[in-house]
């Protein structure tokens, strides 16, 4: 176990947890050591985070919390209490589309579609951060999502086609 993880034992009595998921409080009963991505999935039907890799290698379960990727597969509920959460399904409806997923769809970004969630959110917090980045910085900040299927070159694509969204937004408002 040389990369610093810590095997948590989950034998935690359950307990309230108080969850910011997409804006809306829940509190969930559940062993605080248990990973976030269980309590999303499981308890908030909200299947956006996938299970991949569960050691927070892959990227497929990330969410956003406060804004910054985070590993959910990893992650303690209790390190969420008190925070804002943000899934794939908080960040817009099939209706109206955040940029980063209507770019996603426009490039056809997908194959087996496993990776996206961890690729949308990732580059979704790179965007709050900088609308403009370089090819370099997208590189950078997907970097540890892993994509099996090679769509390598349509998700950058998306990802610039998203900043240019972001940007046409911000000018608008």
């Amino acid at each position: 176990m040389g990369r610093g993880l810590t095997v948590r034992r989950r034998d935690a009595p359950p307990r309230p947890v108080a969850l910011t998921v997409n804006g809306i409080r829940h509190e969930v009963a559940i062993s605080p050591d248990v990973p976030l991505l269980y309590a999303l999935r499981n308890d908030l039907a909200l299947n956006g985070p996938k299970f991949g890799c569960g050691l927070g290698e892959c990227g497929a379960c990330t969410v956003l919390l406060d804004g910054a990727p985070a590993r959910a597969c990893v992650l303690p509920c209790s390190h969420a209490e008190g925070r804002r959460v943000t899934t794939l399904e908080g960040l817009g409806t099939v209706e109206a589309p955040h940029p980063v997923q209507q770019a996603f769809v426009d490039e056809q970004a997908a194959q087996c579609g496993y990776c996206l969630n961890g690729m949308i959110m990732t580059a979704t917090a790179l965007l709050d951060r900088n609308p403009d980045p370089s090819d370099g910085e997208i590189r950078q900040a997907l970097r540890f999502n892993l994509c099996r299927c090679g769509t390598h070159i349509e998700i950058m694509a998306a990802v610039r086609r998203a900043a240019h969204l972001v940007r046409a937004r911000a000018g608008a408002a």
